[in-house]
């Protein structure tokens, strides 16, 4: 994974390619569409495929309170872009000084003087510079006066709309996460620090990892049928995101429980994919309601992984 942060990283082998600049945050099936022909025109130029994204999202310096939450880490965009055959990814940082910059400044100094790109992808409402001043129609003239192709990419559609970041944000949030998986192309994921919690579900049977510190957009809440992931171990999982209602608590919490898993994982980072809504959040009337449903979800978890026959690789070493 070549992940970059400062244009003066950039290996020479990274310039002289097609680039396409964007947030590409998800990297959903949209962006896949738009990287199979950005890695066409890096073949045509013989170069690499470079994908220029910003770190943070605008968004964060210039509308700090209507941020949108990301979809998924740096490090996860540029993991996700490499599997689609990118060959590097610079994540620009974002500054006011950046966002100061006019648009044919911006041109010059990244484009032309930073990647040397001989080639250019990008959608048709792209817009660059300050105040995104830098239409498609001048991105156009720029680089036609600079002997660069440009390819302008009509976006990916799905059941008549367009697959975008913002629409998978809005189908997590509000329930709908198996329309969010296909949009993504894959499960959704989320990542955190396993901190330690009340123990209930240890003290009943059913131990969980409560993760915090996730940076990223997690689905509405609700419990899950997931896949959980440490280093390069998985385990099929019990996701319940939400508040505790039997117990009377309305903090939202993410607590994963393992399948067949034995160890200790508390201050380890643990991902967990989103696989398909099981229920909704409840409240039980008794410990032993909650047990009973408890075992039913779990069970639900293993049916779920057969009928799919989702793989997963065997741990490797039992945990410490």
């Amino acid at each position: 994974m070549a992940l970059f942060r400062q244009l003066t990283e950039l290996p020479p082998q990274l310039r002289l390619g097609a680039i396409s600049i964007g947030n590409f945050d998800g990297v959903h099936r949209g962006h896949a569409e738009l990287i199979a022909q950005l890695l066409k025109q890096s073949q045509k130029v013989e170069g690499p495929a470079v994908i220029i994204t910003f770190e943070p999202h605008p968004a964060r310096l210039l509308r700090p309170d209507s941020a949108p939450i990301p979809l998924t880490t740096i490090e996860r965009k540029a993991e996700l872009l490499h599997e689609l055959g990118i060959d590097g990814v610079l994540a620009y940082p974002t500054t006011k000084e950046l966002l100061e910059l006019s648009a044919e400044s911006f041109f010059h100094e990244v484009i032309l003087e930073g990647f040397g790109a001989k080639a250019m992808l990008e959608g048709p409402n792209f817009a660059f510079g300050k105040d995104r001043t830098g239409t498609i129609d001048r991105l156009e003239e720029l680089c036609a006066q600079n002997e660069i192709d440009l390819e302008i990419v009509t976006p990916w559609e799905f059941e008549g709309e367009l697959c975008s970041s913002s629409r998978i944000r809005k189908l997590l949030s509000e329930g709908h996460l198996s329309k969010a998986n296909t949009l993504l192309g894959r499960p959704h994921r989320a990542t955190g620090k396993v901190v330690t919690g009340a123990k209930r579900g240890r003290d009943i049977g059913f131990p969980t990892a409560n993760l915090a510190e996730v940076a990223t957009l997690l689905p509405a809440a609700g419990v899950y049928a997931g896949i959980a992931h440490h280093g390069e171990d998985s385990w099929p999982a019990a996701i319940h995101l939400g508040p505790n209602l039997t117990f009377d608590e309305e903090e939202r919490k993410l607590e994963v429980h393992l399948l067949d898993f034995q160890g200790d994982l508390y201050d380890k980072t643990l991902s967990v994919d989103f696989i398909e809504t099981i229920r909704g959040v409840q409240r039980f009337e008794s410990l032993n309601a909650l047990k009973e449903q408890l075992s039913k979800d779990i069970a639900q978890v293993r049916a779920r992984m057969a009928r799919e026959k989702i793989a997963l690789p065997m741990m490797k070493e039992p945990l410490e």
